[in-house]
C-alpha cells in the first residue's frame, strides 16, 4: 500500500472519532459560538451590536415569536474592524441596529432601526449609550430606552415604533433628576421578567456610578414611562448594570469603572426584582472570570435560555475592543453555571448551544488559556492604580534571577509590552507578555496551570500549544513548554526569531485534567523576548492527516 492510500485509509477510519470528539455536529441541534473574533450574519455581512440586548417578541409577518438583538453601530466599530492596528479615539453614534434569529446563533440583519438623522432633528452631537426594547401593549408599540445627551441636555431617550423592526421615532426625553438627582445614567440595560411580563430600567446613578436602581417601565399620564424607583445598590462604583433570572432568583450584575477595559463581574441576588440583593451592598465576583477579566468584556447584558432539557444563562459580554484595542470582537459570549444560587463564569473561546434543549457544549477547537493575549491586564504591569498590580492575570512569573517584580520599585521590571502599530500587523491588541531586564542578567519563568474546573474539564489528550514570539539580544536558554503528569516538552526560541514568529508544540500530551504552560528564559541584561496570542488547543487529527 502507497503512502497516499494508507493516508486515506486512516482519514476514512479516524475521521468519525474526530467528529465525534468534536462538540459541533451537523444534524444535532448544537450551533457554534465563536469569541475573540468579529462577527457576521448568516448571509456572512458584518455585525455591529454594542451595548444593547436580546428581546422575543412576534414576528409582524408570521405571528411566531423570534428573537430580536438590538444595539448599537458606532462609526469606530467599522474603522476598528477594518484596521485592528488602530485604536478608535472617539465613540460617533451611527445607527440602532435590529437583528433576528431563531436560535440565538444565526443571525439576519432587520435594518437601522433608530437613526442618527432621527436623533439629529432634536439636536446635534452627543453621546448615544445603551439600550433596550419593550412591549408597551396598552399603546401597542414597542419602546426603545437609549442613554441620550446632547447640547440641548442629557436623559433617557425614548423611542417608540407599531413594529419590532422599526423605524423608531423620538417620542421624548426623560430627565432623571427628579428620579435619582442626575439628568443622566450611568449606565444602564433593560431587563424584561419572562414570568410577569413586565419590564424594567436598570441603570447607575449619572456621577460616580455608585448607586443603582430598578424601575419599572409603563404608562404615566398616558406616556411611556418610568413608573417607579428603587435603589437597590450603593457602594463601590460599578458600570455595566444588568440584571438576569434563573430558577426564581434575580441577580443583579456590573463590571468595575475602568473606562472601555474589561473588569470583574460582579453580582448580587434577591428574591424580589426590587431586593434586598444580597449580600447588602457588597458584591461578589462571579468565579471563573478573574483571570481574564470576564474574557476581556465588560458586562453587556444576559439572556435566560428556558429549554426543554435544562436552562441556560448567556452572558452576553461588551468587548470595547473599538475604543480599547484589547483583542478582537465586540460580543464575548460564554454560558453560566451554577453551583445551587451561585453563578460560575464559563469562559471559552468555542462553544455550541441548542436553542430547543438550553444545553451547551464546549468547542472542539476551544483555547483553553486564560489571558493568552495578554489583554485583560488594563494598564502596563506592575501599575500602581486601579487596580494595583503587580502580576499579568491568569499567569504567574517566577523570579530566579534578576530584578523583582514590585509596584513601587522603579527598577522593577515590566511584566507586558505596549505593541506598536507594526506589531499589530502581526499580533492581536495593544500588549504581549514582555520577559526581560534592563540591569541585570536574568532568569525567569512564566507559566500558566491549564487545569479542569468544576464545569469545565480539560480532556486528557493530544493538544497543541502555539504562541507568536520575537526576540533580541543574547540567551543561554529561551523555549516555550508544557509539563503534564511529570512528561515534558519544549519548543526552543531561535536567536532568528528577531520578526514576530509563530511556534508550536504539535502534540502536547496532558493527563489527569492538568497542564502546565509557559516560557522559560536565561537572558543578559537587555534580552528581550515578547509573546503573544497563546493558544492550547486539542490536537486536529484530520489537519495532521492532510499534510
Amino acid at each position: 500500500m502507497n503512502k497516499k492510500m494508507f493516508k486515506i485509509l486512516l482519514i476514512v477510519i479516524l475521521l468519525p472519532m474526530v467528529q465525534s470528539a468534536g462538540q459541533v455536529a451537523v444534524g444535532d441541534g448544537f450551533k457554534p459560538i465563536h469569541n475573540d473574533t468579529f462577527w457576521n450574519t448568516s448571509d456572512g455581512r458584518p455585525l455591529y451590536s454594542q451595548g444593547g440586548g436580546i428581546f422575543r417578541f412576534a414576528d409582524p409577518q408570521t405571528g411566531r415569536e423570534r428573537y430580536y438583538w438590538y444595539g448599537m453601530r458606532y462609526k469606530g466599530a467599522e474603522e476598528y474592524r477594518n484596521d485592528p492596528t488602530v485604536t478608535v479615539e472617539h465613540a460617533v453614534f451611527s445607527a440602532v441596529t435590529c437583528y433576528s434569529s431563531d436560535n440565538l446563533t444565526d443571525w439576519h440583519y432587520e435594518g437601522d432601526v433608530l437613526t442618527r438623522d432621527e436623533v439629529e432633528k432634536h439636536g446635534s452631537g452627543g453621546w448615544m449609550g445603551r439600550l433596550g426594547v419593550v412591549y408597551i401593549k396598552e399603546k401597542r408599540q414597542y419602546a426603545l430606552f437609549v442613554q441620550h445627551s446632547n447640547s440641548d441636555g442629557a436623559g433617557v431617550l425614548i423611542a417608540t415604533s407599531d413594529n419590532p423592526t422599526g423605524q423608531f421615532r423620538w417620542a421624548w426625553r426623560k430627565d432623571m433628576t427628579k428620579m435619582i438627582g442626575t439628568p443622566n445614567t450611568g449606565d444602564q440595560t433593560v431587563f424584561t421578567d419572562d414570568d410577569t411580563g413586565r419590564s424594567y430600567l436598570v441603570y447607575s446613578y449619572g456621577r460616580g456610578r455608585n448607586k443603582i436602581y430598578v424601575s419599572e417601565i409603563g404608562i404615566v399620564n398616558d406616556s411611556i414611562d418610568l413608573i417607579d424607583c428603587t435603589q437597590i445598590f450603593r457602594g463601590a462604583s460599578r458600570e455595566g448594570n444588568c440584571m438576569f433570572k434563573y430558577k426564581g432568583k434575580y441577580y443583579m450584575c456590573a463590571s468595575n469603572i475602568y473606562g472601555w477595559d474589561g473588569s470583574y463581574a460582579y453580582y448580587l441576588m434577591a428574591d424580589d426584582i426590587r431586593g434586598p440583593y444580597l449580600p447588602t451592598n457588597d458584591m461578589q465576583v462571579m468565579k471563573g472570570c478573574e483571570s481574564d477579566y470576564a474574557h476581556v468584556s465588560q458586562t453587556g447584558f444576559f439572556y435566560t435560555l428556558r429549554g426543554t432539557k435544562q436552562e441556560t444563562v448567556i452572558y452576553c459580554g461588551d468587548r470595547w475592543a473599538d475604543f480599547a484595542g484589547n483583542g478582537l470582537g465586540y460580543n464575548q459570549w460564554v454560558p453560566l453555571s451554577f453551583d445551587g444560587d451561585e453563578p460560575r463564569f464559563n469562559s471559552l473561546s468555542s462553544w455550541s448551544l441548542n436553542a430547543v434543549t438550553g444545553e451547551w457544549r464546549v468547542g472542539s477547537d476551544n483555547n483553553y488559556v486564560l489571558n493568552g493575549s495578554f489583554e485583560a491586564d488594563r494598564r502596563s504591569i506592575p501599575n500602581p492604580v486601579k487596580p494595583r498590580q503587580d502580576f499579568l492575570l491568569g499567569w504567574h512569573t517566577t523570579v530566579i534571577k534578576g530584578c523583582r517584580v514590585a509596584v513601587d520599585d522603579s527598577l522593577s521590571p515590566r511584566l507586558n509590552h505596549m505593541n506598536t502599530r507594526e506589531d499589530r500587523r502581526h499580533v492581536i491588541g495593544e500588549k504581549s507578555l514582555c520577559i526581560s531586564d534592563s540591569l541585570m542578567p536574568f532568569v525567569r519563568r512564566v507559566s500558566q496551570t491549564v487545569a479542569s474546573t468544576p464545569t469545565i474539564p480539560l480532556p486528557d489528550g493530544v493538544y497543541t500549544m502555539r504562541a507568536r514570539v520575537r526576540r533580541k539580544g543574547r540567551f543561554s536558554r529561551l523555549e516555550m513548554y508544557a509539563v503534564s503528569a511529570g512528561r515534558r516538552q519544549s519548543y526552543k526560541i531561535k536567536p532568528s526569531m528577531t520578526s514576530w514568529t509563530t511556534i508550536s508544540i504539535d502534540r502536547v500530551h496532558v493527563s489527569g485534567g492538568s497542564v502546565e504552560i509557559g516560557f522559560w528564559a536565561d537572558g543578559v541584561a537587555g534580552a528581550e523576548c515578547l509573546v503573544d496570542d497563546v493558544e492550547l488547543v486539542q490536537y486536529d487529527a484530520s489537519a495532521g492527516l492532510s499534510e
